[in-house]
């Protein structure tokens, strides 16, 4: 079977797209529930301080696995054949099976994203470990993403685990066939801190000139991740480069288009995320090229 991957990639690839079209499924509820989760921790946590009353979160077992997931507008269990990622969309013709009132395009386009990012990368890595490690960051940054964008958080349960097993994917450098995905322990370290301390001076810099706060730690923390994933140089400077050219990009284009107050927080942490998906498959080749440019 192994084999088999090594010697038809486009077989490695179909694999690799099925399985993170079910995991697609998967960080739909991620995105969902944890930081509902989250809520209920700090919600507990004040409870014990002081005495108020909870606010409108769900009671009882609340995780990533239990209760099964129910319709947001009736509360209708969904069944197994009408949770197949994509194709339940399709069949019950973007509707709720119960109430009928209409499913989110996001889940079926986070599905299919998940499926075709995890395709590309073990496409361009091949069989091998480096493909499965990235396809690993890409589940996580695709979550980051979106939980950031519905809540202006970046959860510590998923981007410190992210953090630690970069810094443990360094100890095997030596043993990687390549080097383009795996750095060494002493790269990795510094990248970590090199992250962290970058996006940590920018915002106490902003908020000595400015008395605002212009990012979140979770955006310092993501970075600092990337930074163990990807080495110090030249990654963190092109994603710091590439987050903030598309993030200027994206937020002009918001206020323009769309009217968005201007003081309305923009998350960070999409653009880091896809900037740091994008160094870690062609950051060699963007390095290059721009070398190229001045000889």
């Amino acid at each position: 079977m192994l084999e088999m991957f090594t010697e038809m990639p486009v077989a490695f690839v179909a694999v690799a797209f099925a399985f993170a079209l079910v995991i697609g499924s998967f960080l739909n509820v991620v995105i969902y529930r944890l930081p509902i989760m989250m809520q209920r921790d700090w919600r507990d946590q004040c409870d014990e301080l002081k005495d108020e009353l909870p606010d409108n979160l769900p009671e009882g077992r609340f995780n990533l696995i239990v209760p099964r997931s129910r319709c947001p507008d009736c509360g209708a269990a969904i069944k197994a054949w009408q949770n197949i990622p994509v194709l339940s969309y399709l069949l019950l013709g973007a509707q709720c099976a119960n109430c009928r009132k209409p499913v989110s395009l996001r889940y079926p386009i986070v599905e299919l994203s998940t499926a075709f990012l995890a395709g590309w990368c073990a496409w361009h890595f091949g069989f091998g470990w480096e493909a499965v490690m990235a396809i690993v960051l890409t589940f996580a940054l695709i979550a980051v993403s979106l939980i950031d964008v519905d809540h202006q958080l970046i959860p510590d349960s998923i981007v410190l685990p992210l953090l630690w097993i970069g810094l443990v994917m360094s100890l095997f450098a030596p043993m990687a066939d390549t080097q383009t995905l795996f750095v060494a322990p002493r790269d990795a370290i510094i990248g970590a801190l090199a992250g962290y301390l970058s996006l940590w001076s920018v915002y106490q810099l902003f908020k000595l000139i400015t008395g605002k706060e212009g990012m979140g730690y979770g955006d310092f923390k993501l970075l600092a991740a990337l930074g163990a994933w990807l080495g110090p140089w030249p990654a963190l400077p092109m994603i710091i480069l590439l987050s903030a050219v598309v993030g200027a990009v994206v937020g002009v284009a918001m206020i323009v288009i769309r009217g968005r107050d201007r003081q309305l927080p923009i998350p960070f942490g999409p653009y880091l995320a896809a900037a740091g998906w994008i160094t870690m498959l062609y950051g060699e080749t963007i390095w290059n090229s721009y070398l190229g440019m001045f000889q």
